[in-house]
């Protein structure tokens, strides 16, 4: 049944989609867009230039095929994260819409309710930094699972300069504010909704599929399973400048659902400052992050002290939460989960070097010490790139991307590890310890106005962290219609 739902979702959409072609045949466009919101414009309907609501829509499809690859053991001593050395397919399935509102002068309501149907590799486990399908959720299923990903007030108050026109987006209404502006935001979201943005990685639904090139591997912001939070976002814009600051909450236990809503007990707090700058013509943006987590988890060489000094300390005595070992011989974090502190911070860098190329950067050292809670199993990461448009052979609007990310964990991590300890995602019962590296090559293919056809090849050194295994190549491709 989630297949024909998704069918059926899917071919409304190509209906639309061919509506829009026939509106951008009759009348061309400068930006070459054309969605719903386009056609209502066109025929006198709707302002957008000075929206009071917008409406839009995605569907994407991704399908992953990993081959057969050595290892010289899985799952050793009853350990459970390891990624299958079998040949395995993966799929994702999600259809978004996008409601805005405004109340009143300066403010805007954005609900966004989600489908996803997903099938993971081994469970989504053995893999760091370097999931294969950004999509994947911890706790998605076969089944279509509808829920609201988002509702959240934001509200804008203008503080001088030069007048800018907001383009109408999906979570934005089309309008003009000042260049000097404050924006508060309250409600439920995804941090990278105003964080760590990147022109050339961070719209992975038409860019690069592997999660490395999200946000960074390292950074383990707050979120509950599906990568969202409850709280509150301040921006302040000034000119080329924009000072950020967030709280959120995190969930009860790591990598799950529910969240934690005591939020001046347990959260997140991030601060990011963002600069963007014009080199020969050319607009580019740096942006620092700095994010710390007071959180209710466990320290690495916590659990390997508490096990050294009484060898029952493992996983299968443990009666708190845990991630479901069966290695009596190795250490586990359930025992040493008490209020502890992550921090972390980054740099992001992106540049167009041309119209129709662009490069990006990240990097990211967090401390290492403590379990990863909500992202991925990643103490420090990097990842660059470069996206170029296909203007130089005839296809204005296909991408091709390539783009090289690594992983590294901190020495107690890695000791955890070896130990035959798991966490959210690793543990082979122990590690022959490298950095974890992912190359993704990407075409995305434009067929119609709103759809894109991708093909992408992965491949994966030391999964895990692991030169006992691997490598993995992962052969993906992607549907991705938005209207």
């Amino acid at each position: 049944m989630w297949f024909l739902r998704l069918a059926f979702l899917f071919c409304f959409g190509i209906a639309v989609s061919k509506a829009q072609a026939e509106v951008a045949e009759a009348e061309p466009r400068e930006d070459d867009q054309f969605d719903f919101m386009n056609v209502l414009s066109d025929h006198g309907l709707h302002d957008l230039k000075d929206e009071r609501w917008n409406l839009y829509g995605q569907i994407t499809y991704i399908s992953s095929w990993k081959s057969a690859f050595p290892a010289l053991y899985t799952n050793l001593n009853g350990s459970t994260n390891s990624l299958s050395p079998r040949a395995e397919y993966s799929f994702t399935g999600t259809a978004t819409f996008y409601l805005g509102l405004k109340p009143w002068h300066g403010a805007e309501i954005q609900l966004v309710p989600e489908i996803i149907s997903e099938r993971p590799l081994s469970n989504l486990t053995g893999l760091g930094g370097v999931i294969q399908n950004f999509e994947l959720q911890k706790s998605g299923s076969e089944d279509p699972t509808l829920y609201l990903s988002r509702v959240y007030l934001k509200q804008t108050f203008g503080l001088g300069g030069t007048r800018i026109q907001q383009t109408s987006d999906p979570m934005q209404l089309g309008g003009v504010v000042d260049s000097r502006r404050l924006v508060l935001t309250v409600g439920n979201f995804s941090i990278l909704d105003f964080l760590d943005k990147n022109s050339f990685s961070g719209d992975l639904r038409r860019q690069f599929l592997n999660m490395a090139f999200l946000t960074y591997a390292a950074y383990d912001f707050a979120a509950d399973a599906r990568g969202y939070a409850w709280g509150a976002v301040g921006e302040y814009y000034h000119d080329d400048w924009v000072l950020r600051f967030a709280h959120i909450t995190p969930p009860k236990d790591p990598n799950q659902l529910p969240v934690d809503s005591r939020i001046f007990r347990y959260y997140g707090d991030q601060l990011e400052l963002e600069h963007k700058h014009v080199i020969r013509g050319q607009p580019g943006a740096v942006r620092v992050l700095g994010y710390r987590n007071h959180e209710y988890m466990g320290r690495w060489d916590d659990a390997i002290a508490a096990y050294q000094t009484n060898h029952r300390r493992n996983s299968t005595t443990c009666t708190d939460f845990n991630y479901g070992s069966n290695n009596v011989s190795a250490p586990d974090l359930c025992w040493a989960r008490k209020p502890n502190e992550k921090m972390g911070i980054g740099i992001n860098f992106e540049q167009r070097l041309a119209d129709d190329i662009g490069v990006f950067f990240r990097g990211m050292y967090s401390d290492g010490q403590t379990e990863v809670y909500s992202y991925t199993s990643t103490d420090r990461s990097i990842s660059l790139g470069a996206l170029i448009k296909g203007d130089r052979w005839g296809r204005g609007r296909d991408t091709l991307g390539v783009g090289y990310a690594q992983g590294w964990l901190s020495s107690k991590h890695a000791e955890y590890l070896n130990l035959g300890g798991i966490d959210g995602f690793l543990g082979d019962g122990r590690i022959h310890y490298r950095p974890e590296q992912v190359v993704d090559i990407f075409y995305s293919l434009n067929v119609l106005s709103s759809l894109w056809l991708s093909a992408d090849y992965q491949h994966i050194a030391n999964p895990g962290y692991n030169a006992d295994r691997g490598p993995v190549d992962v052969y993906g491709l992607r549907a991705h219609l938005e209207f």
